[in-house]
This record gives structure tokens, sequence and C-alpha cells, in this order.
């Protein structure tokens, strides 16, 4: 389960590859880890039908009998996504550089998990597919995630996190609720790898 990653592409890029409204994209500094619980950018489809970014919390609020924030979204069939799944103006885009999950195994040296991160080295900025919903406090989001390829696998073999393509963004972002449904594969191995030390 990803529970941190990262975000230090710039404004001007992400406008570009995710077509976002100019006036809707203010600078904010690069975000070197983003951890559960906290703002991020995201990107949403606006009333009028532009996409534009905004900050959002990290974590959908925990259920009845939970602690804390739901950030990964694994289960589609589950009540407590549906109603964000089902609703296009409740998905959003998740821009990210990179992502990390720790090894299963200590590292024999320091007998201490090690931290891997993972990116995709042909797109300077990435995007996770996201669903968000507003609350009392703060308007906060969670990402998908689908079986992991043989790459995060290796390191993490329960899931990854649900990776769009370029081509994909409008699908996931308008599409009904069996289409984006049934877009949740893991991202191909040849085009990611492991960030190197």
């Amino acid at each position: 389960m990803c529970n941190l990653y990262r975000l230090t592409s710039n404004v001007e890029a992400m406008r570009r590859l995710f077509a976002v409204d100019p006036s809707s994209a203010p600078n904010f500094p690069l975000f070197e880890e983003i951890c559960p619980d906290r703002d991020a950018p995201v990107i949403i489809t606006a009333a009028a039908g532009e996409r534009r970014i905004a900050m959002m919390r990290w974590g959908f609020p925990p259920p009845v009998a939970g602690t804390r924030p739901v950030t990964n979204v694994r289960n589609l069939a589950s009540p407590f996504w549906r109603t964000s799944l089902s609703r296009p103006d409740r998905r959003c885009l998740v821009p990210v550089t990179a992502f990390s999950e720790w090894t299963a195994e200590p590292d024999p040296v320091t007998n201490r998990k090690r931290k891997l991160w993972f990116d995709l080295p042909a797109q300077e900025v990435f995007a996770f597919a996201g669903v968000w919903r507003p609350t009392s406090e703060v308007d906060r989001f969670a990402f998908l995630t689908t079986v992991p390829n043989g790459l995060v696998g290796a390191t993490h073999p329960k899931a990854m996190p649900m990776i769009l393509a370029p081509h994909e963004y409008t699908a996931w972002l308008t599409g009904d609720f069996a289409a984006v449904c049934a877009m949740s594969d893991a991202y191909p191995d040849d085009e990611m790898r492991i960030i190197p030390d």
C-alpha cells in the first residue's frame, strides 16, 4: 500500500500535461515527501468543464470503526468508495513524480527496511487515478490501487498505485462507473524504474 509519494515537478509542466486552466494553477513548493493527512495538489474538473488544480488533504475520513484516514482505494465495489467512483465530478488526477514502497525484508547491513522510490523515467510527472470528496473541514482525496506489476510486486506484492497513461486522463475524469473500474490495470514494468540511490 502506497503511503508516501512526491511531487517535485514545476507548475508549468503540470499545466501542459494535464491541460489545466492557467488561472487555477498557483505556484506551490516542491513536495519532497507527501504523507497521509497532508495537503497536496490534485487535478479536478470544475463545473464549467475546465480542469483546475486544487489543494486537498490526502485520506478520506475513516469509517465509523476506523481511526486513521483511508488513503488507498482497494475494493472498487465497496459502498465506501462507490459514490465518488460513480460520479465523474468526484474523480481526480493525483500528480506524482515518484512513489515509495518499503522493502519486505530488512537490509542485511543496517537491519532496517529500505524505502525504494519508483518513477516513470520518460515522464517528468504522471498521475494516479484518484477520487475526492468534500468534508466540513477540508476537501479530501484518495487514489486507487491495483495488482502490482513485476517491478513493484517484487518489493510490495499486495498492490501498487493505479497509474494512468496521459491518453487515459480524460476517460478517467469523464467515463461511466463500469468504464473507469475496467481501467484498473498495473502499469507496464518496462515504463517504470526503481530510482537509483
